[in-house]
């Protein structure tokens, strides 16, 4: 059993079901079929959808690991190819598409209980300052138990990444030196990084230089005590403001959702690439619920 508070256990658990989104080939199949080619015209049309149709400075800040400049290739162009409210449908289409053979386990009556449980802890869930928590905690919510399930995981996914934002801006990190300093910890490497972020060689190495006259890297690029001191107190402060809807919910129900909850995401978890561009761990390997 791995030892854990409440709010990393239960972001184990719901963290796979919302990232089918970005992973699935039944996801990435809604996208295409909605005429978005290309991964990442469908990863921020839809993630960024629920904010309406901005251009790219919101989203640099709420999404914050991004470059600037790859962001701007995105938007606001691709507001011409599909309408947010297209986008959000064809998010939801997806997911449903991607989830629903998953799902079978838990069958009928589980998947009803599990969305009622997880919509409960959503209306506990406090947005204030939660920017793209609280916008897609404002979306109607879906009819079915299946799509409300992905849903709710999507708000709780948004509303714990407000919060590790915020953790990052107090620890004075911004978007690369955070990526920068995850890779000196291991797991995976910097080309992968940046080509997902899209940050250049300069930009890299300048957000090392500053790392390192901070004293959080070596010369030899790995991380100090005090860097591996500020992860744990980085990781613990995400927690904590992610705790007050598991807090509210209480252990029984929390219990029973994580039961619910953790077949599927076992299950969601070989549509998903591992190591996880997110940092969560595998739901397989290891006993969580």
């Amino acid at each position: 059993m791995v030892e854990t508070n409440v709010a990393q256990r239960m972001w184990r658990l719901f963290e796979p079901v919302h990232a089918v989104t970005y992973f699935a080939p039944a996801s990435l199949a809604a996208w295409e079929n909605a005429g978005l080619r290309g991964y990442w015209r469908g990863y921020f049309a839809g993630r960024a959808a629920p904010l309406g149709p901005v251009e790219a400075g919101p989203v640099v800040g709420a999404f914050f690991g991004f470059a600037p400049a790859m962001v701007a290739r995105a938007l606001p162009d691709v507001w011409t190819r599909i309408s947010p409210e297209k986008a959000l449908a064809v998010r939801l289409d997806g997911a449903r598409a991607a989830l629903g053979p998953l799902v079978a386990g838990i069958g009928a009556d589980g998947l009803t209980e599990l969305a009622a449980l997880l919509r409960s802890a959503v209306d506990r869930t406090p947005v204030a300052g939660r920017v793209l928590g609280a916008a897609n905690a404002a979306l109607p919510w879906p009819d079915d138990p299946l799509g409300a399930v992905w849903q709710a995981t999507t708000i709780l996914r948004e509303h714990r990444g407000d919060g590790h934002v915020a953790a990052l801006v107090t620890a004075g990190l911004d978007g690369p030196e955070s990526l920068v300093w995850r890779v000196s910890m291991g797991g995976t490497d910097r080309a992968f990084y940046q080509r997902i972020r899209g940050w250049t060689d300069d930009e890299w190495d300048a957000a090392a230089d500053r790392l390192r006259a901070r004293g959080w890297l070596d010369a030899a690029h790995a991380p100090t005590g005090a860097a591996l001191a500020a992860a744990r107190d980085l990781e613990a402060t995400t927690d904590r403001l992610a705790s007050p809807a598991w807090d509210a919910l209480g252990p029984a129900a929390v219990d029973r959702a994580a039961a619910l909850l953790a077949p599927v995401a076992q299950a969601a978890a070989t549509l998903l690439m591992w190591p996880n561009p997110v940092g969560v761990p595998d739901p397989r390997a290891a006993d969580v619920h």
